[in-house]
């Protein structure tokens, strides 16, 4: 039996289990709309270290190593790491990764990187590879902005358009049993390019991909928008999430309740955060808190994951070039 359907969606036919979670967020995260269904929310953005960088390290340590314990496991139970984050060489994920004496494996798909690092998990364990693998990844609102934009002392005016990079690591353990929560098929995505330019325009960005993506994962699995309890994407923001919905509207495809996305969820109105939450952080703390949760209460029991990245550098914005865009989903069910 085939394991392909269509030309981008592959099955899982011994489908993993999602065996244990955990989040942490910054402080402005803690007062968010989802403050009640975080794990550990910081007091200090700094976690005690010396640089934004450093606490994004240990952020992730902090995440996989508590949601290897809410699995009932210990580090020496894991087959395989699997992460990623923003920074050049994936420096949080590669760091975090000598805590551990784990095969590691890094990935980096920008904030698409929940969903794919879940998606090849799933991938290997289901091929009886590996029977228990940790995914993560994580980001931070400090290092980010002095990576991608402006070092925060110089206080630069925001635009309108911009999102706000979370502060926040998620961690999800998958086995291979163990749990009634399952991924059952993933959809890879390809790069796709609109020719937005505009750095802080992410959303206008990675709707595109999002957008190829998803009517790809409808017509590989023979499924429509109707067929998911929640549909989620992440982290187009508002702006994004607008313009997504259009554009599936154009294709026949039209994204009803059950749509949302994680950066437009995140943050409140009152943060001041204009399209909303950006980030690997991002769709990671929602996907291992409130979804999880709401899947465990029985709220949602099909539920179509598709984190986006916008696959851009300093280096090629300074040079002109427009912003590719990726997106990864997979698809949780509760039995």
């Amino acid at each position: 039996m085939s394991k392909r359907l269509g030309s981008q969606t592959i099955v899982f036919q011994n489908s993993p289990k999602i065996i244990g979670n955990y989040t942490i967020v910054g402080q402005k995260e803690g007062n968010s709309n989802f403050k009640n269904y975080f794990d550990y929310i910081l007091k200090n953005d700094l976690f005690g270290e010396k640089t934004y960088e450093s606490a994004e390290r240990k952020m992730l340590e902090h995440a996989i190593l508590n949601a290897i314990d809410r699995a009932g496991l210990k580090t020496q139970d894991m087959d395989l790491l699997i992460c990623g984050d923003l920074l050049n060489q994936i420096i949080s994920s590669s760091f975090a990764a000598r805590e551990f004496d784990v095969t590691y494996l890094g990935l980096y798909g920008a904030c698409s990187t929940m969903a794919e690092s879940l998606a090849v998990g799933s991938s290997f364990i289901d091929g009886g590879y590996f029977s228990k693998i940790a995914c993560a990844t994580c980001s931070h609102f400090s290092s980010a902005e002095r990576q991608y934009r402006f070092p925060l002392e110089l206080g630069n005016q925001r635009p309108p358009v911009s999102q706000w990079t979370v502060t926040g690591a998620g961690c999800t353990i998958l086995s291979d049993s163990g749990s009634d929560k399952e991924i059952v098929n993933a959809t890879f995505g390809k790069v796709t390019d609109f020719g937005i330019t505009d750095v802080n325009n992410m959303g206008a960005a990675m709707a595109p991909a999002a957008m190829s993506t998803l009517i790809k994962h409808f017509e590989d699995t023979k499924t429509s928008p109707d067929d998911y309890d929640l549909i989620l994407t992440g982290d187009l923001g508002k702006l994004g999430s607008e313009i997504l919905m259009d554009l599936m509207e154009n294709k026949g495809y039209k994204l009803k309740d059950n749509y949302n996305d994680c950066g437009q969820m995140i943050f409140n109105c009152n943060q001041k955060t204009y399209q909303g939450g950006s980030g690997c952080g991002c769709s990671a703390v929602i996907l291992n808190s409130y979804v999880m949760q709401k899947m465990d209460e029985g709220v949602y029991k099909k539920v179509l994951f598709a984190a986006t990245g916008a696959l851009l550098s300093t280096l090629s914005s300074q040079q002109g070039n427009t912003i590719p865009g990726i997106c990864h989903a997979v698809e949780i069910r509760r039995k």
